[in-house]
């Protein structure tokens, strides 16, 4: 070797070959940076409208006409705290037109409840939107008087909701979103299912609660304690809905959502819709917690389809989900 350290060819060949792997080293993490960084500006631009290019901006249609709002219609018995908690809750939904509180009790509501509410919803209500509140006050008792029809309804949809349950803002518009593309149906996010029951015969149906919904994928119900509707159907259900099923209802206390079902389907002939939302219950106690309810919500399918002349419910395994907040659709 001339002039220099003597290094050897083995030397050499070593040192390059350590070159190289740095170099290719570092070309893998600047590559794995550059993909987390892209991975994360997707992340952070779901929200935003893949489609602008076709000259969509991704926002909602936010007009006044009746199909571009709606309004809520709440049941509520003696749970003022849970009332106010709705309330607070859904008065900052962007499309929310009216809120509708379905009274029942004995007593008319108290002024500082009325005072308080309406402070929460003027409060609460954008600039651009006052929502409206009005207590439906009723002289009976029923849980029929839940789907009474509601004369000075702006709205075409109506969002029937019960006090004690809570959904985000955004699953409620686009639960919303679904209902304006088939405004004839149900949509909802509370599912159920009826079955033939194989021990009675073809003619005799069995109740479906959530568990057979989960195992199976199937339902033919979504339930009025969280859905969307028509209000039209508000009108037929208080002028064609037979009074022997109305008393059956008021007697009972129970399956009014099971008759909207009905009653919706048989004027369809198509299923509902089950949207998928997170639900959040700051109820303590239902109907559906006491024993037998199963039993009591299958003798009232069997009585419906007695009086319906047939079983008009329509399965489906169809679910909406909104593609921009799930990976997996």
């Amino acid at each position: 070797m001339r002039g220099g350290l003597p290094i050897s060819r083995r030397s050499v060949f070593k040192l390059r070959q350590v070159g190289i792997g740095t170099l290719g080293s570092a070309k893998i993490k600047i590559l794995l940076c550059g993909c987390v960084v892209l991975s994360l500006l997707a992340i952070a631009n779901r929200n935003r409208d893949s489609s602008s290019f076709m000259g969509w901006t991704g926002d909602f249609d936010r007009s006044s006409s009746p199909r571009g709002r709606y309004s809520i219609v709440m049941n509520t018995w003696k749970r003022y705290d849970l009332l106010k908690k709705s309330i607070s809750h859904y008065t900052s939904c962007p499309r929310l037109d009216s809120i509708h509180i379905v009274w029942s009790e004995p007593d008319p509501p108290s002024d500082s409840l009325k005072r308080y509410l309406n402070h929460v919803v003027r409060s609460n209500s954008r600039k651009d939107q006052q929502v409206e509140l009005v207590f439906d006050i009723n002289k009976e008792d029923s849980l029929n008087n839940r789907f009474k029809e509601i004369k000075d309804l702006t709205t075409d949809a109506v969002f029937s909701i019960d006090d004690d349950v809570i959904f985000p803002c955004t699953s409620v518009e686009f639960a919303f979103t679904v209902w304006q593309s088939a405004s004839d149906t149900m949509v909802g996010y509370v599912p159920r299912m009826h079955w033939v029951d194989q021990k009675k015969g073809e003619n005799k149906y069995k109740y479906g609660g959530w568990w057979s919904v989960w195992w199976t994928g199937t339902y033919s119900m979504v339930l009025s304690k969280a859905a969307f509707f028509h209000k039209k159907y508000l009108k037929l259900y208080t002028d064609e809905m037979p009074a022997s099923l109305k008393e059956y209802i008021t007697k009972n206390r129970n399956c009014e959502d099971i008759a909207m079902s009905f009653l919706v389907a048989n004027a369809t002939d198509a299923p509902p819709i089950w949207v998928k939302g997170k639900i959040f219950e700051i109820g303590s106690t239902g109907i559906s917690n006491l024993g037998g309810h199963s039993e009591r919500r299958t003798e009232c399918v069997n009585k419906f389809v007695d009086e319906f002349g047939r079983m008009p419910l329509v399965p489906t395994v169809m679910k909406a989900v909104d593609s921009r907040y799930s990976w997996f659709w």
